[in-house]
């Protein structure tokens, strides 16, 4: 199994679960090593014998058709990207290059080596494609959520990215018989995610006694899916689906950002206790550009064709977050 993007946070939590998992899988990491990624999120790995990690860029074309080649691979499961929104706001041109160029290097190299030189059985290969539900674009408070006909309408240089990527790999399943699946989540959380995204910058904020920020008035909606959750339905997918399918990936846990803080705050309020209460930080900022204002996942497809549905509730789900993130900032 090919993982890209393996040193970042869904990709890490990914192989962990598969070596857990799985005593048959063999895991190469390919990974860039951006500042999102990190090799000290696959310290404990179990099975290390059966993890290869491989620093390069999925827009090499001759380094992805080498490792395709030296280790037979069969699966590929692509996480890399660039996934922060306000950094593609910033500079949009990184993220069309890893997204939607590297998406396409890494769909020909499987083309061409599964189909063309090495002629394996494309019934026992497989290209697994991670998405976002960010390619739907924005739902008012009572539109039913996102399902898998939605129309895609990107409003983020991201989200289109993503959806470029997602175009891809449609077209070669279609057009090439490419063994392709996809699969397209909400906001994931826990262990291993980059400081910058929003759950580590509240419990980081409230640990460290700064102003947590929150745009605009907090109302905003998010689907949060805790991440070991989100492993289980890739895995799934991968094993059970029929190429060419693709499914929704929810945590059936609806709730305004604003809110969401506050849980986060009274978590820590239990746990380590201050003079006063965290909430107290919370500060509003100026909204950002372009700024979505509600996600939500029906996954009732991939709760009937493969019998997944989302385990951990999102007070559990952060209870476990905060307590890994609690510890790494205590040590730092």
């Amino acid at each position: 199994m090919l993982v890209t993007g393996g040193a970042g946070f869904i990709g890490s939590n990914f192989i962990h679960y598969m070596l857990a998992q799985y005593p048959e899988v063999e895991i190469v990491n390919l990974d860039k090593l951006t500042y999102a990624g990190s090799l000290g999120n696959l310290k404990t790995l179990p099975a290390s014998d059966r993890y290869h990690f491989v620093k390069g860029d999925i827009c090499d074309e001759a380094l992805v058709s080498r490792l395709l080649s030296d280790f037979s691979i069969d699966t590929v499961v692509h996480f890399a990207a660039e996934s922060h929104v306000d950094r593609s706001i910033i500079g949009p041109g990184e993220f069309v290059q890893t997204n939607v160029v590297g998406s396409f290097v890494l769909l020909e190299a499987c083309r061409k080596f599964w189909q063309e030189r090495y002629q394996l059985d494309v019934k026992k290969c497989r290209f697994h494609h991670i998405s976002t539900d960010e390619v739907y674009g924005t739902l008012s408070k009572d539109a039913a959520a996102f399902s898998e006909k939605t129309a895609y309408a990107p409003n983020s240089p991201y989200s289109a990215s993503k959806a470029g990527a997602d175009h891809l790999a449609r077209a070669y399943f279609h057009t090439y018989g490419l063994p392709v699946t996809m699969t397209n989540c909400s906001n994931n959380y826990g262990a291993f995610q980059h400081d910058e995204k929003f759950i580590p910058t509240v419990i980081r904020s409230c640990l460290q006694g700064k102003v947590i920020p929150i745009y605009g008035d907090g109302s905003n909606i998010r689907d949060w899916l805790y991440v070991q959750d989100h492993c289980a339905a890739i895995d799934k997918v991968i094993r059970l689906a029929p190429a060419g399918e693709v499914y929704n990936v929810g945590g059936d846990s609806e709730v305004a950002n604003i809110d969401l803080v506050k849980k986060i705050c009274g978590i820590l309020d239990d746990l380590v206790p201050a003079k006063r209460g965290y909430a107290e930080l919370i500060t509003y900022v100026d909204d950002r550009k372009g700024h979505d204002w509600r996600y939500a996942i029906d996954f009732h497809k991939i709760n009937q064709m493969l019998a997944w549905s989302p385990r951990v509730t999102l007070l559990e789900g952060l209870r476990r977050t905060v307590d890994f993130y609690r510890e790494k900032y205590v040590a730092s």
